[in-house]
């Protein structure tokens, strides 16, 4: 592993131990050239996913996008990480589990929205607006219109 401190290949593990109710493994590292410590993950990735984006340009699938973008949505909300890194560790195994090795952004999107909607109301609804490229508040006014009406049907699946 290399350092990210200096870019030596010379890193040694001080201390691994299981992450995420087991799906991973913490490792501690230490650099031998410049002393620096840091940490990575290990996770199990079942196979290799490509993201074929709206304008047909195919990208390795980068969990850590994924994370950021969900981030983002929650950035000053009351969301315990544990459940998070759940909702994260579900949608990348939901992906996987779907038998292709190539995924549209939208199906991502979706599963985004479907598993933000579960966590955060707030969040959802900032998902959603970048998601759909609200472009002024009456977006939103219909967002929320056709959301209470769904909920109101009994098609909210909230827990």
């Amino acid at each position: 592993m290399r350092c990210p401190f200096c870019g030596s290949e010379q890193t040694q593990v001080k201390d691994s131990r299981p992450a995420e109710g087991g799906a991973a493994i913490r490792r501690r590292r230490e650099c031998a050239d410049c002393g620096g410590r840091f940490t990575t993950y290990e996770r199990v990735q079942l196979r290799e996913l490509t993201v074929i984006k709206r304008s047909g340009r195919r990208v390795p699938f980068d969990r850590d996008k994924l994370a950021r973008s969900v981030q983002i949505a929650l950035r000053k909300r009351d969301v315990d990480a544990e459940r998070v890194e759940r909702m994260i560790n579900g949608i990348v195994r939901q992906l996987e589990s779907m038998g292709e090795n190539e995924v549209t952004s939208q199906q991502i999107g979706e599963l985004v929205m479907e598993g933000l909607r579960k966590l955060d109301d707030v969040a959802f609804v900032r998902y959603a607006s970048v998601y759909r490229n609200f472009t002024e508040a009456a977006d939103f006014c219909e967002f929320l219109a056709e959301l209470q009406s769904r909920d109101a049907a009994g098609g909210g699946d909230d827990e």
